[in-house]
């Protein structure tokens, strides 16, 4: 019989991605969705991807707890994998209840379904770099403090902690990926790795000729979300259950980034990019830094993709789509 797999946040970047991948392996493949009226479009990254109509969809939430047991209970998951989120870091501090409820509650939720209903499930936290926020050490492992500098970050660290618990406390197999930034073609317009793809994009275009950005000096250790998912699913093929930093182990800026984008379509970004204060995080996380040895060591997982490769195949993918 196939393995069976929930992927909650199925219709995200990281969601549509891991499906692939799950497709690919011969899974019978589940993906948790919230009720919206943007149906239509929810399975965008599918498409791109050509998996639509290879799953199933089902209709679920994280803060509704019938929703979760009537899914898993019908669905009987070999492994279940938990990206949903309030994901968005700058909406975290306008909307910190409804993210603490997602991000932080939703996860026990989930994970209080699967200890009554199927406990021998295998289970995937999608934990946060967010989470080390102000650093406690220059390369941040699994063991490094975490010091959250949002709403977002903080309730991550809960769902982070709740998950190691529920390991700890009623023996489930349940797994953290500490994942540093990843990101994609499929990454949605306001995350920044996007908000440059697309800005260089639309320059390059004649669409527009300046790119508003905050913070450009903040560094982040970014890869590519195909590669970050095999990680998942990695973890989740262990004897042992544990937690695990998944990173580049390289740390660049977003000038940087910037530059790498402008300067592959030949422009220069000093001509284009505009600083907006308000733009600015309340609070800035200045450096993120992982440390994969672990993962390296026990999943044999390395990143494949470099952060040039990735930035070059974003702006290909929006140039393409904007032109079409």
């Amino acid at each position: 019989m196939k393995r069976k797999a929930l992927i909650t946040g199925i219709t995200g970047q990281d969601g549509s991605y891991l499906a692939a991948l799950l497709l690919e392996k011969g899974y019978e493949v589940y993906g948790l969705a919230r009720r919206s009226s943007h149906g239509g479009v929810a399975d965008h990254r599918m498409r791109w991807l050509g998996i639509e109509g290879k799953l199933k969809v089902v209709e679920g939430n994280l803060i509704d707890l019938s929703s979760l047991m009537r899914v898993v209970g019908e669905t009987k998951p070999d492994e279940v994998y938990n990206l949903a989120a309030q994901s968005f870091v700058a909406t975290s501090w306008h909307q910190p209840i409804l993210t603490s409820n997602v991000t932080g509650l939703g996860t026990m939720n989930l994970l209080e379904t699967i200890r009554i209903l199927a406990p021998k499930a295998r289970f995937y936290q999608a934990s946060s770099s967010e989470m080390y926020g102000k650093i406690q050490a220059e390369k941040q492992t699994e063991t490094t403090p975490f010091y959250p500098r949002s709403p977002y970050a903080v309730a991550k660290v809960f769902a982070h902690l709740t998950t190691v618990n529920y390991r700890e406390s009623f023996g489930l197999h349940t797994n953290s990926g500490i994942l540093f930034n990843h990101e994609s073609p499929l990454r949605g317009l306001e995350f920044i790795s996007r908000k440059v793809t697309d800005g260089v994009a639309r320059i390059k275009l004649g669409l527009a000729k300046e790119l508003r950005l905050g913070n450009i000096d903040a560094k982040r250790d970014w890869g590519h979300a195909r590669d970050y998912v095999r990680a998942m699913w990695l973890m989740l093929q262990q004897d042992n259950p544990g937690d695990y930093v998944v990173a580049s182990g390289r740390s660049t800026s977003v000038r940087d980034m910037c530059r790498i984008a402008f300067e592959y379509v030949g422009l220069n970004p000093d001509n284009h990019i505009i600083i907006d204060p308000a733009l600015f995080r309340p609070a800035e996380v200045d450096v993120l830094l992982g440390d994969p040895s672990k993962a390296k060591r026990m999943l044999g997982w390395t990143a494949e993709t470099t952060l040039e490769e990735m930035i070059r195949e974003m702006v290909d993918a929006d140039l393409a789509r904007l032109k079409g």
